[in-house]
């Protein structure tokens, strides 16, 4: 018999823009059902309340044998094809602990956390030395197993960047100074061949910032405080500077008033230093990624906002003013549609 789990309407209108995510959402009743059966799920919504879900899928509370978890499954593209991977070589330090997956609907079973309590909400010192933690715990290094051999390095991202950026600069009709778009490219030539040659590889959540760090439902420290962990990877191997940037261009409202660049910058060093990395390193990998995110939201309509965003963030981080952009406080956070 069918169960019938209501579909969020902000996730069938992402995914109702193309013939790829079309199917998807006509088949995602039926991975449900399947997903269900596959591990002996029971659905564990009120009646009439929609489960939860991010950019990328659909994640239900459900209840085995009186554990309570979730079901994700998630639209099958390049970073939720990865992802079971991931989890898997965490083992549940720093992570969310996954229980079991089918790699063929890109589903998962994954332990339930309060889903009502990110740490986008908690003071930023906080909210810092939490961030550092999980991040010292999620940087482990290459072994045996083989769940190694499935990401990409970043090395080879920032080397293919050094390619694609200035040809998406020019298609789009260079819809920033040329300095800019220079000043990432000088990280991707260092850092590319530097990263891959001289720097610590280790296995990076690429998308650690803080609505991707929930508490355990009910867990505690030893010092009393909430268990954190981080949801939403999109792992990859390299130096784990690479994961400050999402911190840098979330809570940008959060900064100094007075001198939003300065403290953009504090705000590079002390997360930095709390997770035991290289600041100016960290600096050097925001910055080409909010390029990089700077170009994919001037390809896009209607994200002028977000594109002054990242704009404002990169050049703060390259430490030179970008005239005609709105004042740090007035611009807006990532929401849904954010690209990284």
């Amino acid at each position: 018999m069918a169960t019938f789990v209501s579909i969020p309407g902000d996730l069938r209108a992402r995914y109702s823009r193309t013939a790829e995510g079309r199917a998807w959402l006509s088949g995602l009743p039926r991975l449900i059902d399947a997903s269900l059966e596959r591990w002996e799920l029971s659905v564990d919504l009120q009646p009439g309340a929609e489960p939860w879900n991010g950019h990328g899928g659909i994640v239900i509370p459900v209840v085995r044998e009186g554990a309570r978890l979730v079901l994700k499954i998630a639209f099958p593209h390049e970073e939720a094809l990865v992802e079971q991977h991931a989890l898997a070589l965490w083992g549940g330090a720093g992570a969310v602990r996954l229980l079991d997956a089918d790699s063929a609907s890109c589903a998962m079973l994954l332990e339930r956390l309060d889903a009502d309590s990110w740490l986008h909400g908690a003071p930023m010192h906080e909210a810092r030395d939490v961030w550092g933690s999980l991040v010292k715990d999620l940087s482990i290094e290459p072994d045996e197993r083989p769940e190694w051999g499935e990401f990409e390095h970043i090395a080879a991202r920032a080397e293919r960047w050094s390619d694609d950026l200035p040809a998406e600069w020019e298609r789009l009709g260079r819809p920033f100074p040329r300095w800019l778009l220079e000043a990432a490219l000088e990280v991707c030539q260092t850092r590319g061949a530097v990263g891959r040659r001289a720097g610590k590889d280790v296995l990076v959540h690429c998308d650690l910032h803080f609505m991707n760090i929930l508490p355990h439902l009910n867990g505690r420290r030893t010092d009393g405080k909430r268990a954190y962990v981080a949801i939403d990877p999109q792992p990859m191997i390299g130096e784990a500077e690479f994961a400050v940037a999402p911190i840098l261009w979330n809570r940008i409202r959060d900064l100094s008033t007075t001198a939003p660049e300065i403290a953009l910058l504090e705000r590079c060093a002390d997360f930095s230093r709390a997770a035991g990395l290289d600041g100016e390193t960290a600096r050097e990998w925001s910055l080409v990624r909010e390029v990089e995110n700077a170009l994919w939201y001037a390809g896009k309509p209607r994200h002028e906002g977000e594109l002054a965003r990242s704009l404002w963030v990169a050049s703060t981080l390259a430490g030179r003013r970008l005239d005609g952009l709105p004042a740090a406080h007035d611009l807006p956070e990532p929401g849904p549609s954010a690209s990284s």
